[in-house]
């Protein structure tokens, strides 16, 4: 009798998205278990006994065939043709409710519509699509935790807290009330609805010039600007951090998906990354859009698109503000008058283009709340954004794609190089330093030559861990003493071009004498080893307990 059971290749796949396999664990190498052909699929479907691996890679997670299943648009709104049904009416907002952040209601058509350029199209091979970037969302115990991954590299990871009103509130607008005044420290502390009072500082106050009395606008005063008890309406920058509060502006702002509203002002602007001939033409789109009384910042994400999208996007940000300012006047008690997007969603926004090949999400409701949002802004990419069933998957999100391995060598204090070098990255209270040493990295030349890749190899790895653990502030590096200047300053110029890569605005210092370079990054958030651990209650953070005898 012959034996049909499938035997196993020696082959060990690399994982991919759609592939139900499950991946092989660090150091196992054993195969992947091949599915048996008389096994029952998932969906109750058998699969012939002669199927290729390449056909069931083909399989993928979206389901969108009917209500409850993982692709379906909005809980099964898409129909079997592919096409998006029509938006259901919103619900109204209550009375003493915020204005929430939401997509512009979707044009009819507007799927097959869009005047996008060809570059903004993903490309795609034996049905999946190609890109640089993965998006990896998990949620559990009411936080939501997303990795980006490059290739297969972890390079950002944020967490964000169910229904936190108290940390994470950067991009929300609030009616508040001045506290009281600091003419030594030009600022003033402001009553938001919070436990702790958010910082004004004098530059982010806005009045009119006959609001002061005799003085320039240049030279006045906060004392003058602001009074004590007086109800201001100001947008949160910055998140509070530590003992400091959140920082406040009351140049408001409004970011849509292709361009972002300032109420009030004559401001035109263009992002820069845009090519002079798109910036051209998006210049004159934007006399035909521009609001009469609100300026407006086109952004990259405007590229390709068409005068008609980009106005339904200024039209409906209009419509916000208007809300928002209805909202504002209805009382001068110190509250949140509208709240800006979820984090999975807010970060979509900001940055899904055709460089991401997936969104993977395993939570149903935010699957669907983000892919509502993807497919009203960008109907192109929607089915990049995948329903990752737990249920169903041989292993969980994160340990698929190797997540939190990566996750705990990000914590650690330590980094090893590829060639044996490493770094020691130590964070203080006043600034964070990373020491560069050569380690095992013993070189084959001579010591210039020694040293001066070793510091190569730790620029690069030095930008890619600042952006992974968020670190922001004041920060020294301490490379290696390289004796030709040359050497120096291609060291410090492949810094620069590896920072170039990160969102976050930072400013490199050229290197010095001893080897030392000074750059900052600007902190928006609490770093990641804040956003995932809590201060020892033995030791008090400091990380160490004195001897008993003392």
């Amino acid at each position: 009798m012959t034996d049909e059971t499938p035997r196993p290749t020696n082959e060990s796949p690399t994982p991919r998205i759609g592939d139900t396999r499950p991946a092989p664990k660090i150091g196992d190498t054993r195969p992947a278990p091949a599915t048996p052909a008389g096994e029952s699929r998932p969906e109750g479907e058998a699969r012939p006994a002669g199927t290729s691996n390449a056909n069931r890679n083909r399989n993928r997670r979206r389901r969108g065939k009917g209500p409850g299943q993982g692709g379906g648009q909005g809980g099964g709104q898409g129909n079997a043709t592919g096409q998006s049904s029509p938006a259901q009416p919103r619900q109204g907002r209550p009375a003493d409710a915020p204005v929430e952040a939401s997509a512009p209601d979707a044009a009819e058509g507007s799927s097959g519509s869009r005047k996008k350029t060809t570059r903004r199209r993903g490309g795609d091979r034996k049905g999946r699509a190609q890109g640089r970037y993965l998006m990896c969302v998990h949620v559990v115990d009411g936080a939501t935790h997303i990795a980006t991954m490059e290739g297969r590299s972890l390079v950002e990871y944020r967490v964000a807290r169910e229904a936190d009103e108290t940390l994470q509130i950067d991009g929300n607008i609030y009616v508040g009330r001045v506290q009281n005044v600091l003419p030594g420290m030009e600022l003033a502390f402001v009553d938001i609805g919070i436990p702790k009072n958010a910082v004004l500082y004098k530059n982010d106050v806005t009045f009119e010039s006959d609001e002061v009395e005799a003085k320039p606008s240049n030279d006045a005063k906060i004392e003058d600007m602001l009074k004590a008890g007086q109800t201001v309406l100001c947008q949160v920058t910055k998140n509070a951090i530590g003992a400091k509060g959140a920082r406040l502006t009351q140049d408001v702002s409004l970011p849509g998906r292709f361009a972002v509203l300032v109420p009030n002002s004559s401001t035109i602007g263009i992002s820069k990354r845009l090519g002079d001939g798109e910036r051209r033409r998006l210049r004159k789109v934007i006399d035909e859009v521009k609001p009469a009384q609100h300026g407006i910042i086109v952004r990259t994400a405007a590229e390709g698109v068409s005068s008609e999208d980009l106005a339904r996007d200024v039209k409906s940000l209009a419509e916000k503000w208007e809300a928002i300012e209805t909202e504002a006047k209805k009382s001068p008690q110190p509250r949140l008058v509208y709240r800006d997007l979820d984090m999975a969603v807010r970060l979509l926004r900001e940055e899904l283009n055709d460089d991401y090949r997936a969104v993977l999400i395993d939570d149903k409701e935010l699957f669907e709340k983000v892919r509502e949002y993807v497919t009203a802004v960008n109907p192109e990419l929607a089915d990049r954004v995948e329903f990752y069933e737990k249920g169903t998957e041989e292993l969980p999100l994160f340990e698929r794609y190797f997540v939190h391995e990566q996750l705990h060598r990000a914590l650690d204090r330590k980094v090893y190089l590829p060639s044996g070098g490493s770094l020691i990255i130590e964070r203080t209270e006043a600034l964070t330093v990373v020491d560069v040493n050569t380690g095992k990295n013993v070189g084959s030349t001579n010591l210039e030559e020694t040293v001066f890749r070793n510091n190569l190899e730790a620029a690069e790895e030095v930008a890619r861990q600042l952006r992974l653990r968020d670190i922001g502030g004041i920060i020294v590096i301490d490379f290696i003493d390289m004796e030709i200047k040359a050497n120096r300053e291609a060291v410090a110029s492949a810094l620069r071009q590896a920072l170039s890569r990160d969102k976050t605005r930072t400013q490199v210092f050229d290197i010095s004498e001893l080897g030392l370079i000074e750059m900052t990054r600007k902190r928006v958030n609490e770093g990641l080893l804040e956003s995932v651990s809590s201060t020892c209650a033995v030791c008090d953070g400091r990380g160490f307990v004195l001897s008993a005898g003392l």
